[in-house]
């Protein structure tokens, strides 16, 4: 079962990567309001994304969440390539690089997790902590991010959409791999929370987007996503962490790797669905001073 869950993982994240630079695209071309919903690219993105994410959550009730998380991290490979289609260039070299780079490191990393399927329980109490954390950590990456521009503002609010994307997957993790064959184990209210969640997941995915430098913002959320998965499966869930010593050097290792990939996305120039008119950039006084003078 964990194979099939990790097939259905792979079909899904790539079509989550597909409608991310669709939405990503509208998001920079119209901004991140309401106005989204009448561009029909960006619905049509948002229809991908949602088939690709309700496949991740079909994988995440066959497979524990240190084997499926790391699937649509691969993905990044394939979603900074289709954005730069969008706006009808090449991929540069820096993106490819960088995206191979936070890939396999982070890909690396989390393959250093021993994979065990238990069936996962969580309490109310514990829920509600975790849900206190996740919000938390996204209210500070909003107020942070408010005082930065270019890719660190982009970088820090996919922080918070990371985390709250985080929080979907383990809420879903919860309930499909906790019914065990009983559809009435869906009357909770773990399963009314997983849509708020998303929502809310979404709208910050969008901000992050709407930047600019999507690189750095999909990269972010990969990576946060992730890693934000496993340490809730080990801590709420029982999943198993890697304890060997053999394990820290192999680890830190993919960290460095990963980091290098995010910085290097990070430093590239952020898209515009618009090119600038050559015509409407000004020219210099000196250079304008000197063609007079000839």
């Amino acid at each position: 079962m964990t194979w099939a869950g990790l097939l259905i993982a792979l079909l899904g994240a790539l079509g989550y990567a597909l409608g991310a630079a669709l939405q990503q695209y509208e998001a920079v071309a119209g901004g991140a309001s309401l106005k989204l919903v009448r561009r029909p690219r960006w619905v049509i993105g948002g229809v991908i994304g949602l088939t690709g994410a309700s496949l991740h959550a079909v994988a995440l009730s066959f497979a524990p969440l240190v084997a499926v998380q790391p699937i649509s991290v691969a993905t990044l490979v394939f979603a900074v390539p289709l954005a730069a289609l969008m706006y009808g260039r090449r991929p540069y070299r820096a993106e490819i690089l960088g995206s191979l780079a936070v890939a396999v490191g982070l890909v690396w990393l989390m393959l250093l997790v021993p994979a065990h399927n238990v069936v996962p329980h969580l309490t109310d109490g514990a829920a509600l902590a975790f849900i206190g954390v996740i919000a938390a950590i996204a209210l500070v990456s909003e107020l942070v991010a408010r005082r930065l521009r270019g890719p660190g503002k982009a970088l820090l609010m996919s922080v918070g959409a990371g985390v709250v994307t985080a929080s979907v997957s383990t809420f879903v993790r919860v309930v499909g791999g906790g019914m065990q064959g009983d559809w009435g184990r869906l009357l909770h209210w773990f399963t009314l929370v997983v849509p708020v969640l998303l929502v809310c997941a979404v709208v910050l995915l969008q901000r992050s987007y709407a930047i600019g430098y999507f690189g750095i913002a999909y990269a972010g959320v990969q990576v946060v996503d992730p890693v934000t998965s496993v340490l809730a499966g080990a801590i709420l869930l029982g999943e198993p962490l890697p304890a060997s010593p053999s394990t820290a050097v192999p680890a830190l290792l993919a960290g460095a790797l990963t980091i290098a990939g995010t910085i290097t996305l990070g430093r590239l120039a952020p898209d515009h669905s618009r090119p600038v008119a050559v015509e409407s950039i000004p020219v210099p006084p000196a250079l304008t001073s000197a063609s007079d003078r000839s």
